[in-house]
């Protein structure tokens, strides 16, 4: 019969349209349907009836803890009345080697006799080259750079506004922390690990006896890194 897919499209659209204002009565008491983060997790889930849309800006989906977005620069916890506390960056430059579309750009800083310093005096990342592929942040030595979760950066001015400079790029530890603890535990337990095992070598050498087998990181710090010859 034609038109019978028709037909039972326009019923399934109706099911939902129907189903959608029973959901809102549902939700009356318990703070309502909308704009509400515990009735946007269930219209999210399996469990969600009727219209599930989203209604942006207003509410947002949750962003997983591996999302990556434009980088950041880690920098220690802030003392109180400053913004971010010292660099953890060196100045290396491995990021802006490794990064495919060559986005960054680094200025070394330089002491008062005029060598270098280990740390960067500017720091630039164009956000529309930027792929967001997250190699900067896997291949830095020190956890210098992450991945942000900050996703909302569109505006009408790309000469200013979509090249990060140094100081908008630093952010505090406590901030990673945040946005991805699960990651920062087990990056913060293998910095801890490689500290150890470089204390047990010091030690070795040092002619002080061997305590045994050498330990191994869990399995469950390890799923939340990337591939670090060091941790393993």
């Amino acid at each position: 019969m034609y038109g019978l897919g028709i037909l039972k499209g326009m019923a399934v659209t109706l099911k939902h349209f129907v189903t959608t204002y029973l959901d809102d009565i549902y939700w009356v008491a318990r703070g309502g349907r909308y704009y509400n983060d515990d009735a946007l997790q269930v219209r999210q889930s399996l469990k969600g009836r009727g219209v599930i849309t989203v209604f942006y800006p207003e509410e947002k989906l949750p962003v997983p803890e591996r999302f990556r977005f434009v980088p950041f620069l880690v920098t220690d916890d802030p003392p109180p009345g400053q913004k971010w506390g010292h660099d953890w960056c060196t100045s290396c430059g491995i990021c802006a080697k490794v990064c495919p579309p060559q986005c960054i750009w680094i200025e070394r800083g330089k002491q008062p006799n005029g060598r270098p310093k280990p740390e960067p005096e500017k720091f630039f990342i164009d956000i529309d080259i930027c792929m967001n592929c997250g190699l900067c942040a896997e291949f830095c030595p020190f956890d210098a750079i992450k991945m942000d979760h900050d996703y909302e950066l569109a505006s009408y001015d790309r000469s200013t506004a979509h090249i990060h400079d140094k100081e908008r790029l630093s952010k505090p530890i406590s901030y990673w922390r945040e946005i991805a603890p699960k990651k920062a535990a087990a990056e913060a337990a293998a910095r801890e690990f490689v500290e150890a095992a470089k204390a047990r070598k010091k030690a070795k050498r040092g002619g002080e006896a061997d305590a045994g087998e050498e330990p191994r990181l869990p399995e469950e710090v390890l799923r939340q890194l990337p591939y670090r010859g060091e941790y393993y």
